[in-house]
């Protein structure tokens, strides 16, 4: 326990201190495969009131509590920059039924299960009952991606906690206004006028804020290197002004603001959704460790019986209760309705609104006011430690998550992929064949393999695809423009370690190159979609072999000289391409073979620079992806296609190919690449 004899840290050090805590518990909760948040409030208890390290109040200062309101309004605005209305789908009557007919059915029974269940009065019960209405979208998002859900329970759960973030802060906010303008004005119809011009004003501020933002930069009024600052600074200010009316009022200013701007359609938004990403990682895992921190083991002592009574109506009676009335009379299944109604973790927005208002009500001498701090952190806590643990699982149970292997999703239909997806098909990995140029896909419908037909970026691929489902993708398709755009957009998505792209023509010039931000990582071994089409015309085939004690690499190798070994399955089934350290290790006579056709000046570096990678660690590392138990993933020529008797348990055989196809194959393999 924290000690008198602390001396405390100054405020860089406590920022600092913040800033490391809460980064790096999200770094590890993405690690680990953990809610984050769990980690986060761990953390903020053990060097708060744990050890006594870290005391905002004391090592802050007074600063400590606007700069939380500042990041809620962040967050809040990150909400509405989310709100893309076009992006619902088929869940839109879902959603809409879920805040038009949830949020207030919920802030009823939550309100009443503080009011009976924790004993708390009507006033502080309706406060914080509007607050409970948020369900976290910070919190919820990481855990339909560890799930894996389906696409349309998912979007339900994701876009309830976008839009009802905000609409929990506006219930919470007209409550606290009530009560307090209600105490301090002569009649009821005062406090209503009072407030009811709050609220015009605020939205009014927020709608103005909005369309001047996207008026200018889409005029191109502000240079593109100061629209993030001009944002940043708007939205204060569009925090700030509303605020001088009406005390939290601007949290529904910067919502509608960012509501506005997200359905602009602006052409910079790219920029200005990143913006919002990494300020509200970064936002969020300050306010999780300040508000931790912050917490009084005193004030928890406080809690009796009676909050673990308010926890449990509010997950197993207020939630279930408000989702399945809520979704009466939609055309959703039974078990997306269940999966929905036992799924409500609370997050950042709650636990930071209920503090501020639990002490200013606390302040105004509010009844039970004073626990409203107390009762959030239970509640998410408890919340966010049951979803975290047993979502997965119940939406399995209820089959509505992805239990197969991780999928691959291949951009382009050529011969190239339709044989990968082939291969990979036979090993029972799922595959997707995307490509926006409909006789593209004639070969892979052919194969029997699943295809989609238009723009994977486009909304009807947002719409109609389990995305994700697919923990891979290969942008291998005839276009490399459009390839570089795909692997792009799908890297923050999917991981960047996870998005592959094949060789672009002339790419090895310096005119040609592009950034590393741009793009996928190398695959295919440096080969183009015209090397590869070429090959494949020449009778070139993909295979995948699993490795035995008796059928070892150096076997695999000399019963497939010339093969091309794009990657390997890992036991879940998950493809991984070669890295290209590993084909120089695994290949060395090709290596040096491509080091002897470089010009005379560049051999030595090159052969330096191989030197350096073939090292004993990386040798050793390599090797054991290739151990007895691997499947490797590879290109064949036409002469090695007939397997040999170890691999026939394996790999289904094809019709041998005739003498003269495979002298054109090898006649292929030793040209230099053709430009696509």
């Amino acid at each position: 326990m924290a000690t008198d004899t602390m001396t405390g840290m100054n405020p860089v050090e406590a920022f600092a201190l913040v800033g490391v805590l809460g980064v790096g518990a999200q770094w590890l909760a993405w690690r680990l495969k953990l809610p984050a948040i769990v980690l986060m409030l761990a953390a903020g208890l053990i060097v708060g009131p744990g050890f006594g390290l870290l005391q905002p109040a004391r090592d802050i200062g007074p600063v400590v509590q606007p700069l939380i309101s500042l990041a809620v309004a962040v967050i809040l605005f990150e909400g509405g920059l989310t709100l893309d209305l076009h992006k619902l789908g088929d869940a839109k009557h879902g959603v809409f039924r879920l805040v038009v007919v949830g949020a207030p059915l919920g802030w009823l029974l939550s309100a009443s299960a503080l009011h009976w269940g924790a004993g708390l009065g009507w006033e502080a019960s309706a406060v914080f009952g509007g607050i409970m209405v948020v369900t976290g979208p910070t919190v919820i998002a990481p855990l339909l991606r560890q799930a894996k859900l389906q696409r349309r329970p998912a979007n339900l759960l994701q876009w309830e906690a976008i839009v009802n973030d905000p609409v929990g802060a506006l219930a919470a906010v007209l409550a606290f206004e009530f009560v307090l303008v209600g105490r301090e004005a002569e009649s009821l119809s005062a406090a209503l006028l009072q407030l009811g011009f709050g609220i015009i004003v605020a939205g009014g501020v927020g709608l103005l804020a909005g369309l001047a933002i996207s008026y200018t930069f889409r005029r191109a009024y502000v240079p593109e290197y100061m629209k993030v600052p001009v944002l940043f600074v708007t939205l204060l200010a569009t925090f700030a002004v509303p605020d001088l009316m009406l005390h939290e009022s601007g949290l529904l200013a910067v919502t509608v603001m960012g509501l506005v701007i997200a359905n602009a359609d602006l052409p910079s938004f790219d920029e200005l959704r990143r913006f919002k990403e990494h300020a509200t990682i970064l936002l969020v895992s300050g306010v999780f460790i300040l508000l931790a921190a912050s917490m009084d083991f005193a004030s928890l002592g406080q809690l009796t019986w009676r909050a673990g009574l308010f926890v449990a109506l509010v997950i197993l009676v207020a939630r279930p209760v408000t989702v399945l009335v809520a979704l009466i009379g939609t055309k959703l299944p039974r078990n997306e309705k269940l999966l929905i109604a036992f799924t409500g973790p609370r997050g950042v927005v709650l636990v930071a609104v209920a503090g501020l208002f639990g002490e200013r009500l606390a302040a105004a001498g509010v009844e039970g006011a004073g626990v409203i701090g107390p009762l959030a952190f239970v509640l998410v806590l408890v919340t966010v430690v049951l979803h975290g643990f047993t979502l997965a699982p119940f939406a399995r149970a209820l089959g509505l998550a992805s239990t197969g292997k991780p999928g691959v999703l291949i951009l382009g239909g050529s011969r190239f992929t339709t044989s990968l997806a082939e291969a990979l098909k036979r090993e029972d990995i799922p595959v997707l064949i995307a490509d926006p140029n409909h006789a593209r896909l004639v070969r892979p419908r052919a194969a029997n393999l699943p295809v989609f037909y238009g723009d994977i970026l486009g909304e009807a691929a947002e719409d109609s695809l389990e995305i994700l489902s697919y923990d891979t993708l290969i942008a291998a398709s005839d276009n490399d423009a459009y390839n570089t755009l795909v692997a792009t957009d799908f890297g923050s998505e999917y991981g960047r370690e996870n998005v592959w792209q094949l060789a672009r023509v002339k790419e090895g010039k310096a005119r040609h190159s592009l950034p590393t931000q741009l793009g996928g990582r190398p695959f295919g071994l440096g080969k183009t979609f015209g090397d590869l089409d070429t090959l494949m015309q020449s009778g070139w085939r993909v295979s995948v072999t699993t490795l035995s004690e008796d059928y070892d690499f150096e076997t695999w190798k000399s019963d497939r000289k010339g093969a091309l070994l794009l990657g390997r399955l890992k036991e879940d089934g998950t493809f991984r391409r070669l890295l290209s350290e590993d084909a120089d290790i695994l290949f060395p006579l090709r290596a040096e073979a491509e080091i002897d056709a470089l010009p005379e000046e560049q051999r030595e570096s090159a052969r330096a620079a191989l030197k350096r990678r073939m090292t004993e660690a990386r040798e050793a590392a390599s090797r054991a992806r290739v151990a007895a138990g691997a499947r490797l993933v590879a290109l064949v020529p036409p002469e090695a296609s007939v397997p040999t008797a170890p691999e026939i348990e394996t790999v289904k055989t094809v019709e041998k190919p005739t003498a003269a196809r495979a002298n054109a194959a090898k006649t292929a393999a030793k040209a230099p690449p053709k430009p696509a």
